[in-house]
């Protein structure tokens, strides 16, 4: 929009564009832990809140569910989910899938440009971690798992891991050892920058396997079984 245009909210797409928002908001509390488990969503609260009607809170709060952030206890309460040890097993499980399978097909197919930008992301975690921001950690970490996706330049891919980013970087918010994540995905890279599939495979396997048995551990402090 340009300077001094107003969004017409009473329309179908100011109402997706209210509902994103609201939507984007809630997820972003439950991430960063100002909304915790077991949490109660009043429908007028959160429209008072964001300065919305509850149109668009509703079919938010149906999103949030429908990604596995909220749950209904009954029509009329709505709580933030907590995560069950076998909702952080089965999203493990996927991740390793799809992310050894990036990590391959990231080896066999980067350029300069690509590993160039896998640079930067690094640094921009290193910077980060150095400076105390884990909002900025965990916002690089993210990117860089993304832009390997994108490397390995498969459009299903990155469409079937979209979806669980949102509960991944909940999960990652928990359990998150920002030193240890930039070591891992150093030697990611250099697998990736040496045209070594095998090798990239295995190392965001262990990368992965290692996080799985960390959040099972710290989340619910019992051992992992594959």
């Amino acid at each position: 929009m340009t300077q001094g245009q107003t969004r017409d909210t009473t329309s179908p797409t100011g109402t997706v564009w209210l509902r994103d928002q609201v939507c984007e908001g809630i997820r972003d509390q439950i991430i960063d832990g100002r909304l915790k488990p077991g949490d109660r969503l009043v429908e007028r609260d959160v429209a008072e809140e964001f300065g919305v009607s509850r149109i668009p809170v509703r079919e938010a709060i149906r999103i949030l569910m429908s990604e596995g952030f909220l749950q209904a206890l009954s029509p009329r309460r709505i709580v933030v989910k907590e995560l069950s040890r076998q909702d952080v097993a089965n999203l493990f499980d996927l991740r390793e899938a799809l992310e050894v399978l990036a990590a391959r097909r990231a080896a066999e197919n980067a350029d300069e440009v690509q590993l160039r930008q896998m640079q930067r992301l690094l640094e921009s975690a290193r910077k980060a971690t150095l400076a105390g921001r884990p909002e900025r950690v965990s916002r690089a970490n993210t990117a860089f798992h993304h832009h390997i996706v994108e490397t390995a330049g498969n459009e299903l891919l990155a469409a079937t891991l979209e979806p669980l980013e949102g509960r991944l970087r909940w999960l990652f918010h928990q359990i998150d050892d920002p030193t240890s994540v930039w070591e891992e995905h150093r030697r990611l890279y250099e697998t990736i920058a040496a045209a070594d599939p095998e090798a990239a495979a295995a190392c965001a396997l262990r990368h992965v396997r290692h996080y799985r048995e960390v959040a099972l551990r710290l989340l619910f402090d019992a051992p992992d079984t594959y």
